[in-house]
Formats: C-alpha cells, sequence, structure tokens
C-alpha cells in the first residue's frame, strides 16, 4: 500500500537515504550448500558442506586471511615456530569461552591435537601433520601457553592450525560447543542447517562491539544449480560461493554489480579410475586401470582446451597438475598441460596390447574398452564435461557411459563400496602450501582416491611421492621444499593417477544487500569474513 510522507517526517525520510547501505546488526545471512554435511566433527572433515559449517563455526588458533595470504592472531595472540621445525608454541587469549560458556584454555588444544593426530579416526585435517613416525606431544605451559612437538619438522607448520577448529576437553556438548561465530542450531536432513550468532564469540569490533553482526546463517541444501541461481536473482539467496561460467555469463548480463571474477583460482578438476583391489569391478577392467599407459592414453584422447572454450567459456585453464599457475610459488613452470593427441594416445595403447576392431578399441584379451564416469548430479558443468569426455573418448574407440549421482551416493560409492570405474570431480585448495594436499598423497591417505589407505605403496612412484612429501614437509628451507614437490607434481604428470583437467576462475555472485564481503581466489571466495559481514539497511520506499 502506497503512502505519503507528511512534511514532519521528510527529514527522518531523508536521513535514512543517507544511511543506506551501512552496516546493520541481526538479519540472516542465506545460501546454499550443494550437499549434506558428512559430519559436524570438525576433526574429521574431508567434504566441502562440512567444511563449510566448521569454517563458520569453528574457532582456531590463527587465521590465514584469504586476502593478505597471512597469518593473523585468533584464538593464539602469538605463535613462535622452533628453530628445527619441530615444535610451535601459542600464547592463548584470555577470557573466551565456547558457545556453551565453558572456558577454553590449553587442556582444549591438548585434546584437539590428540583426537586430531588418533590413527583411528583417520582425520584428513590430521595427515598433513605427519611428518615422521612417532608421537605428537603437547604440554601445557605456565602463562597461558601449550606447546605442541611433532617427531620430524614440519615446514610452513603455523599456517596448517588455520584447518584445526579447537574442540572442548570440557563439555558436555562435545563438538556442538564451539568457538566460532556461529553455531549449529537446527539440521533438518535434505532440507537446510540454521546457524545462529554464538553469544560468546570472543571478538569485537573497532568499536568495541561484539561480533557477528548476522543473527543467523541459512544454509540451504539444493544440490540443482538451476534452482540455486533462480533464488539468487529472486533475492532469496544473498551468494553463491562457486559459479559456473554459464551462469556467470549471465548474471553479468543481467545485474553486473552481482557478478565477481577474482581470476584463476587454487581449485582443479580431475577425473582417476578405480585401482581398488577390492572393488566389485572386473579384474581385466582394474588392470587397465593401473596401466601408466592406458591412463596416459585416456588424457591424450581428452580436448583440455574444448573444455575451457565451450564448457567454461573461456572462464578457465587447461591444467597440467594439481597446482594451478595462480599458485605462483609452488607450480612447476616446467610442466604442460597434456596434450590432445589421438595419434599418441593409440600408440600408448597399441604398447600395451590394445587394438582397434571396426571402430572398437579391444584388450589383449578382446574384452571391448567400455567404463563409465560418475559424477555429481546438478552440476551442469561436470555433466558437460563428463559428455565432452565420452565424445572425445569415441575418436580412440571407447565407450563410456555417464553415471550422476546424488552427492551421498556418489561419496558412498567412491570412500565405501569403491563401485565405481571412473570419477569426475573437483579438488577445492584451501590453502597455497602443498602441506594441505599431505591427505592426497600421502599412499596411507583416505583422500587418495585412486587406492585409499594403502597398507604401504603399491608402486615404485607412490613410494617416491611419500618420500618427497614427507621430505619438503620436513625441511624449513623453502627452496629445498620446492625441489621436492615439483619432483612431486612431475611424477604425477607422468603417472596421471588423477587426469587433470582445467583450474576454473574463482567467480562468484554477491548480493549488493551484504555489506563486507571481499571475493579472493582462496576458498571460501566469499563468506571467508562471515563474522563482520552484515545485510545493508534497507533503502527506504521510493
Amino acid at each position: 500500500m502506497r503512502t505519503h510522507l507528511r512534511s514532519s517526517t521528510v527529514l527522518i525520510f531523508c536521513l535514512m537515504c543517507s544511511f543506506s547501505g551501512f552496516a546493520q546488526f541481526g538479519g540472516e545471512l542465506r545460501f546454499c550448500l550443494h550437499a549434506e554435511p558428512k559430519t559436524f566433527n570438525p576433526i574429521l572433515v574431508d567434504d566441502d558442506a562440512s567444511d563449510t559449517v566448521r569454517f563458520l563455526t569453528g574457532g582456531v588458533l590463527v587465521r590465514l586471511n584469504r586476502s593478505t595470504q597471512e597469518l593473523e592472531p585468533n584464538l593464539a595472540t602469538a605463535w613462535k615456530v622452533s628453530s628445527d621445525g619441530r615444535a610451535i608454541t601459542f600464547t592463548l587469549r584470555e577470557g573466551v569461552s565456547f558457545s556453551d560458556g565453558t572456558s577454553f584454555g590449553a587442556d582444549d588444544v591438548a585434546f584437539t591435537m590428540k583426537q586430531l593426530m588418533d590413527p583411528a579416526l583417520h582425520s584428513s585435517t590430521g595427515d598433513s601433520f605427519r611428518s615422521g613416525n612417532g608421537e605428537v606431544v603437547t604440554k601445557v605451559l605456565p602463562n597461558n601457553k601449550v606447546s605442541i612437538t611433532f617427531p620430524a619438522p614440519i615446514a610452513g607448520l603455523d599456517k596448517l592450525f588455520d584447518q584445526v577448529a579447537i574442540m572442548s576437553a570440557h563439555s558436555p556438548l562435545k563438538e556442538k560447543a564451539v568457538l566460532g561465530p556461529f553455531m549449529v542450531a537446527e539440521y533438518v536432513p535434505g532440507s537446510h542447517l540454521i546457524l545462529k550468532r554464538n553469544l560468546n564469540y570472543w571478538k569485537t569490533d573497532a568499536s568495541g562491539r561484539r561480533l557477528p553482526y548476522l543473527d543467523s546463517v541459512r544454509l540451504d541444501i539444493q544440490q540443482n544449480r538451476d534452482l540455486e541461481m533462480m533464488r539468487f536473482r529472486r533475492g532469496e539467496i544473498h551468494l553463491v560461493n562457486a559459479l559456473d561460467s554459464e551462469y556467470f555469463d549471465r548474471l553479468v548480463s543481467q545485474s553486473p554489480q552481482s557478478a565477481h571474477d577474482a581470476g584463476p583460482s587454487m581449485d582443479s578438476e580431475e577425473m582417476w579410475f578405480n585401482q581398488v583391489a577390492a572393488s566389485p569391478i572386473p579384474s581385466f577392467k582394474r588392470e587397465w586401470f593401473k596401466s601408466t599407459n592406458f591412463r596416459r592414453a585416456i588424457s591424450s584422447a581428452i580436448n583440455r582446451q574444448d573444455l575451457v572454450r565451450i564448457v567454461f567459456n573461456n572462464h578457465a585453464t587447461a591444467a597440467a597438475g594439481p597446482v594451478s599457475p595462480a599458485n605462483q610459488f609452488w607450480f612447476n613452470t616446467k610442466l604442460q598441460p597434456h596434450p590432445f593427441d589421438r595419434a599418441a594416445a593409440l600408440k600408448l595403447l597399441s604398447s600395451e596390447g590394445f587394438r582397434l576392431d571396426s571402430g572398437v578399441l579391444r584388450d589383449h584379451l578382446g574384452h571391448p574398452v567400455e567404463f563409465s564416469i560418475i559424477t555429481n548430479s546438478g552440476n551442469k558443468t561436470r555433466e558437460r564435461m563428463a559428455t565432452m569426455i565420452q565424445q572425445d573418448m569415441e575418436g580412440i574407440g571407447v565407450k563410456v557411459s555417464v553415471v550422476t549421482l546424488d552427492f551421498p551416493a556418489l561419496i558412498e560409492r567412491i570412500t565405501r563400496t569403491f563401485d565405481y570405474d571412473a570419477c569426475l570431480l573437483g579438488l577445492v585448495n584451501t590453502d597455497l602450501d602443498p602441506n594441505s594436499q599431505m591427505n592426497i598423497w600421502l599412499s596411507s591417505s583416505e583422500n587418495h582416491q585412486w587406492n585409499p589407505q594403502e597398507k604401504s605403496p603399491e608402486t615404485p612412484w607412490e613410494a617416491e611421492i611419500d618420500k618427497l612429501m614427507r621430505s619438503q614437509a620436513s625441511t624449513m628451507d623453502p627452496n629445498k621444499r620446492k625441489q621436492s614437490f615439483d619432483k612431486v607434481q612431475e611424477i604425477v604428470w607422468e603417472n596421471e593417477p588423477f587426469i587433470y583437467l582445467i583450474h576454473k576462475n574463482a567467480l562468484s555472485a554477491v548480493s549488493p544487500t551484504l555489506a563486507g564481503v571481499t571475493p579472493v581466489v582462496l576458498s571460501p571466495q566469499t563468506f571467508w569474513q562471515a563474522d563482520t559481514m552484515s545485510l545493508r539497511l534497507e533503502r527506504a520506499a521510493k
């Protein structure tokens, strides 16, 4: 209903207009998760949805500023790494409480480290700290300090704690007691999570006002990206943290102030073959997948430039390996993406006994080469990539089926039943340092996706990667670390356990109604400042 302003209200109207756009307390931030969180235990996080919840609820000793890429104090006011890189001492912030009122102290850090390094828990976060055999020793020191000593040096040790959310040693709520700006208040599987403002959050703004500004965060579980973008355009959600190129271009034409391109991201899209001995796939297929020449042939038959041009509308770059060129120090500049070369692919296959028979590729036993690629449903980009790979494979006589699964079913297949041939997914890099990839490259790791948790390295090149990853993690010399990790990238390039496809740009959508948002390349691109983000004052009606 339209109303008329009285003369006495004109001044108020003007004041409201002059302050429109300023941040305010209260309100609910809304955005989507693309899958159910697998866990609310911060130690066990190894999926994007759970990582989002951990970032918004977990309190860490130090936090990596996603813009400056420098460490900043958080629950620790100061820290010092020993000269040999084996120990770190934190001075803890005083007067801090968990969300349930339980006091925070050195006992909680010690408890968290014990949980993190417990081999029975298989913590992916803990893998980054595994630099050698032996126990991790945590000591509670006077003056609110705590020291943590590792069996071998760990390069970049302090930065690894950006991923370690501190758990309470004493709260009856266990992992539900948190130190971050928000806490889980409601979870309806298949629908949404509600995170409420943590009234005990320790941080304040420059004016001394207790953060966060927002009252709550609603995370709707929405796999369908079309529905997600429709809701963004309607104003039902405030941001899309990672945007596909098609949606980005459409948004640029409709609402350019909402579209943000931060440049090449650290993330990658890749495909891998199932090499798990206990998997239910036929043994002859497993032999294909374990063959380096087979994997290299499949890689050579994929036209990456077409993926960049057609699927991503040039908002991506072809990938040579696990490190994006945007990561200037750690990227191995000697490496180039594998070129599209069908003749080279067929030559490699011929060397392994494969042959073309009336346009059908067969192995030495006469089996036609057929495999399926699973990927997550609702992700149009991956569905299109899989379809284009399917078409590329026809060029070398290989039949590919594309199977889309909801994310929980996909995770079940690649981590528990191992009932799949190949998988197309993305790797999210949360850190510049290679130590953050220990949980991928160590052969004993759960996230060693092509063959998880090997009791011992099953190939010489995997054993060499284990050695090099531990070596780079245990020296303090950045140049020596660089040499080791360059070699890891070269081994991966040669053997292709992952067939790296592209590095997409860091594209995001942010509503103009949000204040305090600075999209960046490092994950999480848009909500890394969640405790200081706010909703702008509504503009007065015209």
